[in-house]
């Protein structure tokens, strides 16, 4: 009886060993027979923004309707003419349809009534201009007009550049060759070479502030300076040889 279950234990460890033996064969045959290999690529380019806009709102808190109406239109023509004395035409200028809310009054124990405490009127306007300086000056002093009485709020400008479609070509072109020098660097070790390209992907491009190193699978569009970098990625799929 002893005898037969050590022939059943040798037995069984054999079919173990052998199943193994197949395994290892496999994987080390899918590892060999592999001739493509994949690399992503990349190439980035600083540029200058050509073109800037910044929105700013004037507000105005009064008692009537008329009286919020009356205050915006008396503040307006003060904001145009500052504008105009920075250099900025009326093309450049747009104004918004002005919008508003009711404030209602509360009673002392705290509950909002029916009856209007005041009406707020804001008038938005947008500047826009291919001097990103003077859009970036303008936005910061127009804040100085507070101390004409005008209640203003200035919102971040935007900065944009308009010929990153006419660099897409040469910048996928870039990022293949960066692929091609890392499939050489990652083959060299193995003594075989890179061969002819199978397939292309072109990745997003990611614009972003020229220190960032910030990346997103969706694209990073920042507007936030006037100096830009702009990174371009590309998937290759080289043969190998």
């Amino acid at each position: 009886m002893l005898e037969k279950l050590e022939k059943f234990q040798l037995l069984l460890l054999a079919i173990v060993i052998g199943i193994a033996l197949v395994i290892t064969a496999n994987v080390i045959t899918g590892s060999i027979s592999k001739d493509n290999i994949s690399v992503t690529g990349s190439y980035s380019q600083n540029v200058t923004s050509d073109s800037g806009r910044f929105e700013f709102s004037i507000a105005s808190r009064q008692s009537t309707k008329a009286g919020a109406y009356a205050t915006i239109n008396k503040q307006l023509p003060v904001v145009i003419e500052y504008l105009k004395s920075k250099g900025f035409s009326e093309n450049e200028i747009e104004l918004r349809a002005p919008s508003g809310y009711n404030t209602y009054k509360v009673t002392p124990n705290g509950n909002t009534t029916n009856e209007i405490a005041y009406y707020n009127i804001s008038q938005q306007i947008s500047v826009s201009s291919n001097d990103v300086n003077k859009i970036k000056e303008t936005s910061t002093d127009i804040t100085n007009l507070i101390s004409q009485g005008i209640d203003i709020n200035v919102y971040p400008p935007s900065y944009f550049y308009s010929k990153l479609s006419d660099m897409k070509v040469q910048m996928l072109e870039e990022a293949t060759k960066d692929a091609k020098q890392r499939a050489s660097a990652m083959l060299k070790a193995t003594n075989n070479h890179v061969g002819k390209i199978q397939s292309v992907k072109m990745g997003v491009f990611q614009i972003t502030p020229p220190d960032s190193t910030n990346v997103s699978d969706m694209g990073i569009s920042d507007t936030t300076t006037i100096e830009k970098k702009i990174t371009s990625v590309a998937n290759v799929t080289f043969s190998i040889k």
